[in-house]
C-alpha cells in the first residue's frame, strides 16, 4: 500500500452535494467525508460557507484522483476544487476519529475498535463503517434505533423491512432484539455487500439483504423502516406503505421537510404518531 493518499476537496452548493457524492463514488473514491450545516464539524476542520457543503473524496491512485477532479470541474463549474496529498496514516486516524459508539435503549452500536469497551448489559452491534451510511452515531440512525428498541419490546417476533439498509444496522438491531423475519434492501451494491458482512460479524447471517426493488419483496411487514432522504421518501411513499401491516418509521428528514413528508403518507391513509427529534433531524412515526 502506498504511503500517501490523495484528498479531493470540493466546496459546492448544498443542493448539489448528493449528486457530487454519487459522482465521486462512481469515480472510485475509497471514502467520502461530507461537512455541512446539519452535522457537527470535527474540531480543527474547515467549516463550509453559508449555503455550501464541503465534500472530501479520498483516493490512493493519482490517475483516478485527477480524472475525478477533471470530471467534477466539468460537471460542476462553479465548485471550488483542490487536490492534495496527505500521509496515509493521517487518513486512518481521521477516519476512526469520526466514528463514535452510541447507546440507545437496550443497544450499544459502535466500530470494532471500541467493541471491547461496550457495556456488558447492552445488546452489542459492531458495525464496520467503510463506505456505507449507518454507524449509529448520526442522529437519524440513533432515532431509528430507538424506534426499533421500543417496537420490539412490545412486538416480539415481529417482521421487519429496512428500506435503504446501508450498513444493515437497523435490520441487525431488530433481529438481535427479537424480530422474526427481517429483510433489508438497498440499491447500492457496496452497501448490500457491507451489510451482509456486518450480518455475519454480528451473528445474524439469516437476514435477507439484497438489491431488490420494493415491488420484488414479497409480503407485508409489522414494522417498516426507511432511513433515507426526504425527497426519496415522498417518491417511494406508495411502495413503502404497500409493504406495511402496522407501523412505519421514517427518518433522514429535516425539521423543515416534515410537513411535506407527512402529507405524502397521510394521502395514502397513514396516521401520524408522536415521532421524535434530535437537533434538526426528525423521525416520523406512522400507523397504517
Amino acid at each position: 500500500m502506498s504511503q500517501t493518499y490523495l484528498s479531493l476537496t470540493v466546496d459546492i452548493a448544498e443542493e448539489a452535494s448528493e449528486i457530487l457524492q454519487d459522482l465521486l463514488h462512481e469515480a472510485g473514491a475509497l471514502g467520502l467525508e461530507v461537512r455541512d450545516h446539519e452535522m457537527p464539524i470535527m474540531p480543527g476542520m474547515r467549516i463550509p460557507a453559508t449555503g455550501e457543503s464541503i465534500v472530501v473524496a479520498y483516493f490512493e491512485d493519482r490517475a483516478a484522483a485527477e480524472a475525478a477532479r477533471d470530471e467534477v470541474v466539468e460537471s460542476h463549474p462553479k465548485a471550488r476544487v483542490t487536490l492534495d496529498e496527505q500521509p496515509q496514516q493521517d487518513w486512518s486516524n481521521e477516519w476512526k476519529s469520526l466514528i463514535k459508539s452510541v447507546q440507545v435503549g437496550r443497544l450499544w452500536v459502535g466500530p470494532p475498535w471500541e467493541a471491547e469497551s461496550a457495556p456488558q448489559d447492552k445488546v452489542r452491534i459492531v458495525i464496520e463503517p467503510k463506505m456505507a451510511f449507518g454507524t449509529g452515531d448520526h442522529p437519524t440512525t440513533s432515532l431509528c434505533l430507538a424506534a426499533v428498541d421500543d417496537f420490539m419490546t412490545t412486538h416480539p417476533g415481529a417482521s421487519v423491512l429496512d428500506v435503504g439498509t446501508g450498513t444493515g444496522v437497523l435490520a441487525i438491531a431488530a433481529k438481535k432484539l427479537g424480530a422474526g423475519t427481517v429483510v433489508g434492501t438497498d440499491n447500492d451494491p457496496v452497501c448490500v455487500e457491507l451489510a451482509r458482512e456486518n450480518c455475519t460479524d454480528n451473528a445474524t447471517p439469516d437476514l435477507d439483504i439484497s438489491e431488490r426493488e420494493l415491488t420484488q419483496v414479497p409480503g407485508t411487514f409489522d414494522l417498516v423502516l426507511a432511513n433515507i432522504l426526504a425527497n426519496t421518501l415522498i417518491e417511494l411513499a406508495p411502495l413503502i406503505v404497500a409493504k406495511a401491516k402496522d407501523r412505519l418509521v421514517l427518518a433522514g428528514v429535516l425539521a423543515h421537510q416534515r410537513v411535506d413528508v407527512e402529507a405524502a403518507f397521510r394521502k395514502l391513509g397513514c396516521t401520524v404518531l408522536a415521532g421524535a427529534q434530535q437537533g434538526e433531524w426528525v423521525r416520523i412515526d406512522l400507523k397504517r
